[in-house]
């Protein structure tokens, strides 16, 4: 997804952004429009994000290769801009669109601590499923649970991601995201609500989550709360990502610390090491009976 096209409603020289706090949190809060919303992905035929920047601060995450396009004097989980016009947009995009599987979201949580307020992510979620849209909803947010009455009777696959089944860990890596047993919770609500639900383990951490013992436990989660599919992820080597994970070693697993930066910066490493976390993840999918739910 590319959010090239936002448009500031502040002059960025003169007016210091307000700081506000939510989720128990302060982040700098700037409000922006966007010329479009939902846009072309490759995980589905669609995509789409309400905020650029995420209040969840993981110190893994992907999406900050993105301050490259956008920079921001804060640091990542720091700041979120927040397209006020996100709606409207939508809702003429859709006059125009073939319906299909979106994406939520690419880019940041959907239903990251702002959300409370701005509920963005929730009108555009009501709009493309009355407009015949499905949605593949991945987040780290028990919030998600406020909008089981727009779900209900519509397309909808609602996925949690677990990192690790450790709640210190989670604490460490995610400061901002809802607990591991309440994304457990939100598997279990959707389910009872109806709803096909799923769960990305990712980036399984390497000597921390990727261990046979938290692979087990991990695909016992899955198991207990009877998820329709189950991904796992690596750590990703985009842009920024490094130095915040060399952070989190630094300060609270010193040892790890080459062996991490081996598997992002060495290809060969970093394959041969895929290759034997591949198969250590179908002896754990298959152990749990799981395995045909693994994709």
């Amino acid at each position: 997804m590319s959010d090239g096209d936002q448009v500031p409603l502040f002059d960025l020289g003169e007016t210091p952004p307000p700081v506000r706090r939510f989720g128990g949190q302060d982040v700098v809060v700037r409000e922006v429009r966007c010329k479009s919303l939902l846009n072309r992905c490759r995980i589905d035929d669609y995509s789409f994000n309400c905020y650029v920047g995420c209040g969840h601060g993981c110190k893994y995450c992907y999406a900050r290769f993105m301050q490259r396009f956008h920079p921001h004097a804060e640091e990542w989980g720091k700041f979120v801009d927040v397209k006020i016009n996100a709606v409207e947009v939508l809702a003429r995009q859709l006059r125009r669109l073939k319906p299909g599987q979106v994406f939520t979201c690419s880019a940041c949580d959907g239903w990251q601590p702002v959300e409370q307020h701005y509920r963005l992510t929730r009108e555009c979620c009501r709009l493309l499923l009355n407009a015949g849209f499905r949605l593949s909803i991945l987040t780290k947010s028990r919030l998600v649970l406020r909008d089981l009455d727009i779900f209900g009777g519509h397309n909808v696959r609602l996925g949690v991601t677990i990192t690790t089944p450790d709640e210190s860990w989670a604490r460490i890596w995610e400061p901002s995201a809802s607990s591991v047993s309440d994304r457990v919770d939100v598997l279990r609500q959707a389910k009872k609500a109806g709803l096909e639900t799923a769960i990305m383990f990712g980036p399984l951490l390497p000597k921390i989550s990727d261990t046979d013992e938290a692979l087990a436990e991990l695909f016992a989660l899955a198991a207990d709360t009877d998820v329709g599919q189950v991904w796992t992820d690596m750590l990703n080597p985009r842009p920024r990502v490094w130095p915040s994970v060399q952070q989190v070693l630094q300060h609270h697993r010193p040892d790890l610390y080459e062996h991490y930066r081996r598997l992002m910066f060495d290809s060969a490493h970093r394959r041969a090491y895929q290759r034997q976390l591949d198969g250590r993840v179908r002896r754990a999918a298959k152990n749990a009976g799981l395995a045909n739910r693994l994709t």
